[in-house]
């Protein structure tokens, strides 16, 4: 799937006519090359692209309607990307976007202010100690609804817009919460919520490995 397709299969759908039966959720998943990543991967990267899939999947928006979106995920993890986004779909979870990153010239800064919804990234992590690759960069983490699901980075909101939830009280949609769908999906297939995180809780991130 060449970088454009990539790009273009964030095209919003057509909302079902009046009386007409839901589409049902649907997942494609595909091989990805360097090509499709210019700026999200470089060599020396710690995965190769020929270990990546692209994952174009249906999901609901804010606005009510369908629309599809992109996650660039690793290989091993792909079917599990499309198990968690099913139970989503099944229950309406709202996902403001799915681009991947390199709609965003692989900034994660801009991608988060986006309220993009968005998986490989190859970066370093951004949390304290020695440096070191985030999960992202191995295509095993999800960050889901950066705005609703603000990172507190020592003190710090990244995105900014998302101090206005950083009161996890204030259940609106969108939101990763305790017992919530987004975390029970993800829950059920294994990986780990950065909600969970003591000191710096990270709302919007979820993982396969744990970091």
């Amino acid at each position: 799937m060449p970088k454009l397709a990539l790009l273009a299969a964030t095209a919003l759908l057509a909302t079902p006519l009046a009386g007409a039966a839901t589409p049902q959720f649907s997942a494609v998943i595909t091989r990805v090359a360097a090509d499709d990543l210019p700026h999200s991967y470089r060599p020396g990267c710690p995965v190769s692209p020929s270990q990546l899939r692209a994952v174009r999947l249906r999901h609901w928006a804010f606005d009510g309607k369908l629309h599809t979106g992109v996650l660039v995920v690793h290989a091993t993890v792909a079917r599990d990307v499309v198990a968690v986004f099913r139970r989503l779909y099944r229950a309406r979870f709202p996902i403001r976007r799915m681009r991947p990153v390199d709609a965003y010239r692989g900034s994660d800064e801009a991608s988060l202010a986006a309220d993009n919804t968005s998986a490989f990234n190859c970066r370093y992590a951004v949390a304290g100690g020695p440096r070191r690759w985030s999960t992202h960069a191995f295509g095993k983490a999800i960050d889901v609804n950066p705005v609703e699901n603000p990172y507190l980075d020592r003190g710090v909101v990244r995105p900014p817009r998302g101090r206005r939830y950083l009161d996890r009280s204030r259940r609106r949609p969108g939101m990763a919460l305790p017992g919530g769908v987004l975390v029970e999906a993800f829950d059920g297939a294994g990986w780990s919520w950065g909600g969970r995180w003591s000191g710096s809780p990270d709302y919007q991130h979820f993982s396969a490995t744990g970091g």
